[in-house]
């Protein structure tokens, strides 16, 4: 079954609105944390959210790929740098990454169409 994660951040983010109405503190830190972590320093963004893409991979969250991927196409990433990422993520992560990395790349290709 393909995923849509055009739909699935559609879905959270619609989610994440009504969480911060019912919990504005905790998500205006977690905001604030994203804010802070994501922003050009040492690294530049696009560098954050590779590594952030990857993370997402690992960790299985399909959430945290299609935001991820949603970001890095807006920065500009290209796909052959996406692949790359993912394949350290595969090395990294065995087996269960790479499914994950096939559907890190099919995010990232979902974004990319207009």
């Amino acid at each position: 079954m393909s995923k849509d994660y055009k739909q699935i951040t559609r879905d959270i983010a619609a989610y994440t609105g009504e969480l911060r109405k019912l919990a504005p503190e905790a998500m205006q830190g977690f905001y604030a944390l994203a804010k802070g972590a994501s922003g050009d320093g040492a690294l530049d963004k696009k560098t954050k959210e590779l590594i952030a893409l990857a993370i997402g991979v690992t960790q299985r969250c399909d959430g945290c790929i299609g935001f991820h991927a949603k970001a890095l196409k807006e920065l500009g990433a290209t796909r052959e740098e996406v692949a790359e990422v993912m394949a350290m993520s595969v090395y990294m992560g065995g087996g269960p990454a790479l499914m994950y990395a096939a559907d890190a790349l099919r995010a990232y290709d979902q974004f990319a169409e207009t």
